[in-house]
């Protein structure tokens, strides 16, 4: 299974919500099964680090996310991934208008995939520290979601 997180510019929600699927796959014995990636509709902040503050905040969790690099979303991505999770429904009609004709990914909202009841992922690039940790305790609980997801569908059985 291959998932793709969305947001406009690559450098908060999507990195964030990418490491930290990635962890808990790690910690489920999925991550030879499922590949996890991230990008945003913008083109803004294309090969910068995530914002600082969400690097920071993952490291106060345990969780290192200076590797990555933001990337904007092409065309190559409705066929190499099987789901484009996006955080928020403008992220998804921008994905949805950019899907080529043909592309077999499937897109939704992030949360709503994951079982969550909240739709959204609020945006915290204006916000401050707090804005940030409240994103990643919403990310924790759909990293959860997409966890107990794959191991359902994937046969794991959980």
């Amino acid at each position: 299974m291959r998932l793709l997180v969305v947001c406009l510019g690559n450098i908060c929600r999507s990195p964030t919500a990418e490491g930290l699927i990635r962890h808990r796959l790690e910690g489920a014995s999925l991550a030879d099964r499922v590949t996890i990636d991230s990008a945003g509709t913008g083109d803004w902040h294309v090969g910068q680090a995530p914002d600082r503050r969400s690097i920071a905040c993952a490291s106060g969790h345990g969780i290192d996310l200076s590797g990555l690099r933001a990337r904007q979303i092409e065309p190559s991505d409705f066929h190499a991934f099987d789901w484009l999770l996006c955080a928020d429904s403008a992220n998804l009609r921008d994905v949805r208008r950019l899907t080529p004709p043909g592309a077999p990914a499937q897109t939704a909202l992030l949360l709503e995939w994951a079982g969550l009841e909240q739709r959204e992922v609020p945006d915290p690039y204006t916000g401050d520290a707090q804005q940030f940790e409240r994103v990643w305790a919403l990310l924790e609980r759909a990293a959860d979601g997409v966890v107990a997801r794959m191991a359902r569908e994937l046969g794991d059985g959980r």
